[in-house]
């Protein structure tokens, strides 16, 4: 990585160094495949290829330096063995079964024993990644991965395991990245662009003449997102060769869902998947309906119907939805059946000119009972917590009160207002846009709904947020989860930008909580706001007060802040949470014998103008302190200011924001002081307003 320079410590400038690569050679594979029609075929079991990781002692683990998360030593002889993902086109079935079990092994002594969270998205994809690796020539063909939770297997495979267990400073990306490793042929984190990604790579390959094979991999949480169906139905038109795997862990919003309706594996499902992949049938396929053009039209559309009538009668259920975006469909396919999964995909890796075709695979996420679950122990209660407690408080003595939630995972605090309001409470899964457009439904009917949002994801819907909900003066009340840094989920889930793309809408109030008690009250006045929308950001963090009981909110004064701390000379004017490191810097600055002044703007918008005023009247330097982006809290009041006249007269401002640039993953701590956000550079910047250059270096140091 790289330094920082004494002006950025004092949170004035940033620096950022990196850079990592990998290289291999090419190896041809030499796995037999055969497709078996025998009437004992279609009616036999299928056999599983998936092994429960044995419990035997073992005595050294597969890769170097983790010995500090590896509370136990074990054997993965075959994996010391791979430097490149090419090399597993010399193993055989038996070894790639073998191998599956050490990932297998490795992923769960070295991460979820660390990090006791739910490894099972990334066991069910093991197998799939051995065989993706086995059959496709990376770094040459190019795989995309859309899911996180997928690409572990990955990494291990491509000799970055080393570093992903802390995912802290200078550790391996918990996504996948270009900048990173050559084996990664697009950025992911945000989920659904695998699609979209893989089709403009199709299509620049077949620009310049190349022939090298795209494949894009989605789960069935991500491809629910409107950009995936977009993307397929852009490929369809295009007819484009690539690849896309749906990687079906059977995981629905809806855990009552009845199984029937879900994909299942037999050996008759395994067999068609295995003809309909074959040269032969495509081929055969393609001949046929050129045949039935010259024939005239209406053959034409009729062999298509009748085409696609005996696909989806083989086919589960919604599998006709590909082939209507123009995706040629085939599957199921057991995910943890390695013979099954690298005949499918040989077959298909050797149709050129065959336009898209979507492979179904199907994969058990609780193959591995051990780590089914997450197990979240807290020793201090977060934001989340009280929010949630404070809107089941406001709901029970409001009938109209709903939940939107929209975003790759619901927080577990949730689950306290679904148990207790279940019909007044929607999850929509990765459906931001329409989350959005939803709650605006639901205000014009009389609700008043809660949109509950990640900040990074709620910027897939902005555009929503501009002309279904502010244009129209609409009130839906944003609540924008996971503000700021989010410490070893890096950029991707970081929510750097809502303060600047929310304050700028010219009906939203945009408001933050210094503390819990602040965002309780904030709720209460979220609920009494009925004329317009209404946005307001908390951290992801615990909360300030370990005990803490949430009390019944009351609403706020819009656009009124408050003073904390009486002093002189020097304001600290904070934003949300950054209050708290505004306070802990005035701490540090008392024992150096200044007293500033500590202010909780609350509102960004509508900015509380008297408040600033006063300010910039009764001292000498004014600092604005939030843990966002350039344009945000800061940039209303320079605004302010510049129009009042305040910056001709006495007042200098300095504004203390993120950086321009994306912090990686880090611990909370480090990536506040990466950021010059600390109470620590809160203070010394405010000594070197003051002409105290050493002193702000000391503190520094």
């Amino acid at each position: 990585m790289g330094s920082a320079s004494i002006g950025y410590q004092i949170g004035i400038s940033a620096r950022f160094y990196g850079n990592f690569n990998l290289s291999s050679d090419i190896t041809v594979s030499s796995l037999p495949c055969k497709v078996d029609v025998s009437i004992k075929s279609l009616f036999s079991a299928p056999s599983s290829t998936h092994k429960e990781c044995s419990n035997r002692a073992r005595v050294c683990c597969s890769l170097p330096n983790t010995d500090e998360y590896c509370d136990e030593k074990f054997e993965t002889p075959i994996l010391d063995t791979i430097e490149t993902p090419l090399q597993l086109k010399n193993l055989s079935v038996k070894e790639l079964k073998l191998l599956a079990d050490e990932i297998r092994t490795e992923l769960h002594s070295v991460l979820w024993k660390k990090t006791q969270k739910s490894m099972n998205p990334s066991f069910a994809a093991i197998e799939l990644t051995l065989a993706l690796h086995y059959v496709f020539r990376a770094p040459v063909d190019n795989i995309l991965w859309d899911a996180v939770e997928q690409t572990y297997a990955h990494k291990v495979l491509t000799r970055r395991w080393s570093a992903i267990p802390s995912r802290q400073k200078n550790g391996t990306s918990g996504v996948t990245s270009q900048l990173e490793s050559e084996y990664d042929s697009f950025g992911t984190g945000h989920g659904c662009n695998s699609i979209s990604a893989g089709l403009g790579l199709a299509v620049a390959r077949d620009i310049k003449g190349k022939r090298d094979r795209v494949v894009a991999v989605i789960d069935n949480v991500t491809i629910t997102a409107g950009q995936a169906y977009e993307a397929m139905s852009n490929a369809g038109y295009l007819d484009s060769n690539m690849i896309v795997i749906l990687n079906d862990s059977r995981h629905s919003l809806h855990p009552n869902m009845e199984e029937g309706s879900k994909a299942s594996i037999s050996a008759l499902s395994s067999i068609m998947s295995k003809i309909q992949s074959s040269k032969i049938f495509r081929k055969f396929r393609e001949l046929a309906k050129a045949m039935t053009k010259r024939i005239g039209k209406g053959m034409y559309e009729w062999a298509a119907k009748v085409d696609e009538y005996a696909r989806g009668m083989v086919g589960p259920t919604g599998s006709t939805l590909f082939e209507e975006l123009g995706l040629y469909y085939i599957g199921p396919v057991d995910g943890h059946n390695i013979e099954d999964l690298v005949c499918v995909l040989r077959e298909v890796s050797s149709l050129d000119s065959m336009g898209p075709v979507l492979v179904h695979v199907i994969t058990e996420e609780n193959r591995d009972a051990e780590t089914g679950k997450n197990i979240v122990v807290k020793d201090r209660r977060t934001y989340s917590d009280c929010f949630v407690e404070a809107l089941v408080m406001e709901a029970e003595k409001d009938r109209d009160i709903v939940v939107v939630h929209a975003g790759m995972e619901m927080d577990p605090s949730l689950l306290t207002f679904q148990e207790r309001f279940p019909d007044r409470f929607f999850n929509v899964g990765m459906a931001e846009q329409h989350a959005v457009t939803f709650s605006a439904g639901l205000s014009s009917g009389g609700l008043k709904p809660f949109c509950i949002i990640p900040s990074a994801f709620l910027q897939r819907a902005y555009d929503q947020v501009v002309h279904d909900v502010d244009r129209q003066r609409k009130a839906v009340r944003f609540v924008i989860t996971s503000a700021g840094l989010v410490g070893s989920d890096g950029p991707v889930q970081c929510g750097a930008f809502d303060i600047a793309f929310m304050s700028s809408l010219p009906n939203m109030i945009a408001m933050a909580p210094a503390d819990e008690d602040e965002l309780v009250n904030m709720v209460a006045t979220a609920a009494y706001v009925t004329d317009r929308p209404v946005c307001f950001r908390f951290p992801r963090g615990s909360i300030v007060n370990r005990n803490y009981l949430v009390p019944t909110g009351l609403p706020i004064e819009i656009g009124r802040g408050r003073v904390l701390v009486e002093g002189q000379d020097v304001a600290l004017l904070g934003y949300g949470a950054m209050v708290q490191n505004c306070l802990h810097a005035h701490s540090l600055l008392s024992k150096l014998g200044l007293n500033v002044t500590v202010a909780d703007a609350r509102f960004c918008k509508p900015l509380d103008i008297k408040l600033v005023r006063d300010l910039c009247q009764n001292h000498k330097f004014l600092i604005t302190v939030e843990e966002g982006c350039v344009g945000g809290f800061g940039s209303h009041v320079a605004q302010f200011i510049a129009l009042d006249g305040q910056l001709d007269g006495n007042i200098k401002w300095r504004p203390i924001v993120l950086p321009d640039g994306y912090i990686e993953e880090a611990s909370p701590r480090e990536q506040l002081a990466l950021a010059g956000l600390t109470g620590h550079h809160i203070a010394a910047t405010a000594l070197s307003l003051l002409g105290r250059t050493r002193e702000a270096l000391l503190l520094m140091s």
